[in-house]
């Protein structure tokens, strides 16, 4: 349940967890029944400079080579201001994509079983929180 774009039941989520979009540069034939949606950037509220943007995106990409797992370059991005985010769909449970996130400072992570999109903090209150179908959020 949501009161004014919050999640009731956990810490309140921004609306843009529930508004972004995704899109990759291959496409992809086959998604691993569940996996996560993790990125290295600034978490809502925080600034960075460019280069540490940088530093912790080739970060992220070489903890995910050295993992060996399934993987994939996706952004995600809002429609309404065109803000975007380079990161990876990765084959993980979910305990260690959310502690994989907070490693990278991020606020939340996506989580997608079986096409239904969720969105969970990282930290203490996980929780999946539904967004809807993950194809239909996809360009």
């Amino acid at each position: 349940d949501r009161i004014n774009g919050c999640c009731v039941k956990m810490a309140c989520l921004p609306d843009i967890y529930f508004q972004t979009r995704f899109r990759s540069s291959v496409k992809v034939l086959q998604w691993p029944k569940a996996f996560a949606i993790i990125t290295a950037w600034p978490t809502t509220g925080e600034i960075w400079s460019e280069e540490e943007i940088q530093i912790q995106a080739k970060r992220l990409q070489e903890v995910l080579e050295q993992r060996n797992v399934w993987r994939v370059e996706l952004t995600g991005y809002s429609p309404a201001d065109g803000h975007a985010e380079p990161g990876w769909a990765v084959e993980l449970n979910f305990d260690e994509a959310c502690t994989l996130g907070l490693c990278f400072r991020q606020h939340a992570i996506y989580w997608i079983v079986a096409d239904q999109l969720f969105v969970s903090l990282c930290d203490s209150e996980r929780k999946c929180i539904e967004v809807g179908s993950f194809r239909e959020q996809l360009d």
